[in-house]
Parts: structure tokens; C-alpha cells; sequence
């Protein structure tokens, strides 16, 4: 006998119904982008203008592996001959932890520090052994710069290996560096100068001068290099003059390239669920049961769906329905839904829609 289904027995899709699941879909994204990015300055998951989330592409240019530090652990995972550790501005001092960062750099490493006027940098160029030191005060050029005189086009390089394919720097309202016993690799034009009193102009008191703005030194086995603007390596600034090819210039030659956010802002949860399972073959072993589970739970949801409506409906016996006339205590439930749903239907269409929708057959 051919089974003929009743056109009625397929349930419509309603406009309300459809705008809910594309608000629930809607927030689910939502929620997502929220809980794996951030919007931190400098912050490696900020993929806005003042984010860095450049600088893992950039290491990847040169065949560096990355590693995102969270804690300052991270430096024992590395070998400190073959790493360039990246320090952007960070947000609170490092206290007992710039030991770790002292020793990484007189094993061999390489630390690039950038800041301009927060002072935690300064006290951890103190304790890990370097001289140089950020001055603080905003520095202009009326003459040589990338829109604005804050905005300063840092054109004096020196004859170092680092700075050998780079011709100029671009700043975004950066300082200058004291180098003391570090060498110079950029300075800024003959036509920069120190706004000491912020108000945007050159006064009698403001001296025209060549700034540096990025130094190296020896510390140890390693060596440290000191840069006067984080912004630098932001997104909105990396394709500026030349900055993309020294931040290469740091990475090139070395196998690894750790990202310090040890002392910045939080990351964002996903990022650090994500990084928490990286670290941890426990953890990696239950994800993959986890998504086993739950792909074996999407092949057999059919069941696993009439299951749970029987629970919900008050079902005495889950695995088979209990018969009261033509319907189960689970389909009553269903049927009442559905008329509540549809009143301009018969109770005969919802029972026949629910036993098509359970695969069950209709009476004869």
C-alpha cells in the first residue's frame, strides 16, 4: 500500500518564527565576535585601527612561529637565541616578573620595548639591564611628517642591520628616546622638537633637533632595543613609512617571536579558552570527545529529539509512548502547542501533523 502524505501534514514556516531564529542567529554572532575580540589598544585580538592584530601576519612574513604570552612563563618556553620578545606599552608594572624578562634577554633574546608616555616601560628597561630610557614629552616636525606635525616622519637612519632595508620611520603622537650608552638606529628630521607645553606649537623655549626615536644595546647575550611609539605597529600604522619593513627587520633570523601581553589588558575568553586548550593535552583529549559527543548527538538527533519531548511532555515511558485513543500524553502536549499556534486549524490536522513530524503513521 503507498503511503500518501497529507499536504497539510508539513508545518509552515511563520514570519514570526523565522524573524525569531534570525534574532537568535543574529545575537549568537553577536556574541561570538564579542567574546573573541577585544578592543584593547595595541591588543593582538583588536582587528580595529589602534589594534595589532597585524603584527602575528607580520612574524608570519618572515617564518617565525608566534607564541602569545599571557604570563611571563612563556619566556621558558622559547629558546631565548632564536626569539624576539615584543613588549607594546604595557599597563601595569612587571615588578618581580622583569627578572624573567632580564634573563631571556642575557641568554641571548631579543626584547623590543615600545612606549611613549606611560613610565612602567622605563622601569623595566631598568631592571632588565638597558640604558636607554623614554623621554615622555610629545614630539613634532612642521616639516617632516604624514599629515600632521604629530605625526613625525623619523627620517635619519644609521648603518645597522636593522635597519638596513629601512629608510624612515612614522610616528603617531610618539616621544623620543634618551639613549645614553644605546646606539641610534632612527632619529627624527633636524626640524623636530619637544612640546613641552603641549599647546601644539614651537616656542622660544623648543629646540630644533634630530630626536632619536629607536635605539639598540647589548644586554647580556641579547640586546635590547627601545622604540618611542607602540603606535608604530597598530594596525592604521604598519603600512606607513617604513614601518612594516622594521618590524620584519626584527622579526627576520629568528625562529620565534613572543607577543608579551603579560601586564596589558585582559583577552578576550575565547582567546584564552582557546589558548588554555593549546597548552594542555588534558584538555585537548576532553575538546575531541566533546565534539565527537556532540557530532554523534547531530547524526542521531531525530531520536534524540522525541526523546526529549517526551521527557519535557510528561511522557511515563520515554522509549515508547503510552496510548490514551489515538495519541500519547507527549503528543496531546504537541497538539495543544500547535492549535495554540494555528486556532484556524482542526484538532484532526494537528494530530496528523504531529504523528508526520514524529514519523509515525496516521490511523487507517
Amino acid at each position: 500500500m503507498t503511503d500518501e502524505r497529507d499536504p497539510d501534514d508539513v508545518i509552515p514556516w511563520s514570519y514570526p518564527r523565522l524573524l525569531l531564529y534570525a534574532l537568535a542567529g543574529t545575537l549568537l554572532i553577536s556574541l561570538f565576535v564579542a567574546a573573541s575580540t577585544s578592543g584593547a589598544a595595541f591588543g593582538t585580538y583588536n582587528p580595529g585601527w589602534d589594534g595589532a592584530s597585524q603584527l602575528r601576519a607580520e612574524a608570519d612574513a618572515v617564518d617565525s612561529d608566534t607564541t602569545l604570552a599571557r604570563n611571563v612563563d612563556a619566556y621558558d618556553s622559547v629558546p631565548a637565541n632564536e626569539t624576539t620578545a615584543v613588549i607594546l606599552s604595557p599597563d601595569s608594572a612587571y615588578g618581580d616578573d622583569a627578572a624573567r624578562v632580564r634573563e631571556f634577554v642575557r641568554a641571548g633574546g631579543t626584547a623590543v620595548v615600545a612606549e611613549d608616555f606611560n613610565s612602567h616601560s622605563n622601569d623595566l628597561l631598568a631592571a632588565v639591564g638597558a640604558t636607554a630610557r623614554i623621554d615622555g614629552r610629545l614630539l613634532r616636525d612642521e616639516q617632516s611628517n604624514y599629515r600632521s606635525p604629530a605625526m613625525p616622519v623619523a627620517t635619519n637612519t644609521t648603518n645597522h642591520t636593522l635597519v638596513d632595508s629601512v629608510d624612515r620611520l612614522t610616528l603617531n603622537h610618539g616621544t623620543v628616546i634618551e639613549p645614553n650608552n644605546a646606539s641610534v638606529l632612527v632619529a627624527s628630521s633636524e626640524f623636530g622638537y619637544l612640546d613641552e607645553n603641549g599647546n601644539d606649537e614651537l616656542d622660544d623655549n623648543e629646540t630644533l633637533a634630530s630626536y632619536p626615536v629607536a635605539t639598540v644595546e647589548s644586554v647580556g647575550e641579547g640586546r635590547v632595543v627601545v622604540v618611542s611609539d607602540p603606535s608604530l605597529a597598530i594596525n592604521a600604522m604598519v603600512d606607513r613609512p617604513d614601518n612594516r619593513a622594521f618590524i620584519q627587520s626584527l622579526f627576520a633570523g629568528q625562529e620565534h617571536v613572543l607577543l608579551d601581553y603579560s601586564h596589558a589588558e585582559r583577552l578576550p575568553p575565547l582567546a584564552v579558552a582557546a589558548l588554555t586548550v593549546r597548552d594542555s593535552p588534558l584538555l585537548q583529549v576532553l575538546a575531541g570527545l566533546a565534539l565527537i559527543t556532540v557530532a554523534v548527538s547531530w547524526v542521531r538527533r531525530p531520536a534524540l529529539l522525541t526523546w526529549l519531548r517526551s521527557i519535557v511532555n510528561g511522557d511515563r515511558n520515554p522509549n515508547g509512548p503510552q496510548q490514551t485513543g489515538t495519541t500519547d500524553i507527549g503528543e496531546h502536549a504537541l497538539v495543544d502547542h500547535l492549535l495554540d499556534d494555528h486556532p484556524e486549524w482542526s484538532r484532526d490536522r494537528a494530530e496528523r501533523v504531529v504523528r508526520a513530524t514524529r514519523r509515525e503513521p496516521a490511523d487507517e
